[in-house]
């Protein structure tokens, strides 16, 4: 087993206003809120009602953009499938934390939407406004922070 060094999913998510992916040159795509993306037809068979309702549902959302670009119709549909049965009685742990998992992995999740690199935008009709870079660059702080630069210390 590996230790130490980084993690694909370690640490909070970017944020796409943040000072630090600005100056990191870190960019975030717009998904926007009205699509035409068409509802693709369910990949698999013996589809259950509940599932052609999340299915309709899942494709009115922005991400749909993404998800057909990137061609994730089965993806989309497997979480489909394992969100209704993850709502039944007597479904596993094991298939509600699938399900969770997917949700980063399509993007629906905010957490997820961020380590995509997707941001929804605004409802006035444009993306948020990004925060300008500092002038002088990021200050770069200790792995404690700046902190201790408040604290007096009295000799005895």
């Amino acid at each position: 087993m590996a230790s130490g060094g980084r993690r694909a999913r370690s640490g909070p998510a970017p944020d796409p206003l943040s000072r630090t992916s600005l100056v990191n040159g870190r960019e975030f795509t717009v998904l926007p809120l009205e699509h035409d993306v068409a509802v693709p037809e369910f990949p698999f068979a013996d589809v259950s009602v509940a599932e052609l309702a999340v299915w309709g549902e899942l494709w009115k959302k922005p991400q749909a953009v993404m998800w057909s670009r990137l061609g994730l119709v089965f993806q989309v549909a497997a979480y489909a499938r394992s969100l209704v049965e993850s709502v039944e009685p007597g479904a596993s742990a094991g298939l509600k934390t699938a399900v969770i998992r997917m949700e980063a992995e399509l993007g629906i999740s905010t957490s997820g939407m961020l380590q995509n690199g997707w941001v929804i935008e605004t409802p006035a009709g444009g993306p948020a406004r990004p925060v300008q870079p500092p002038r002088g660059g990021v200050k770069k702080q200790t792995p404690t922070g700046s902190w201790l630069e408040a604290v007096k210390v009295e000799e005895a």
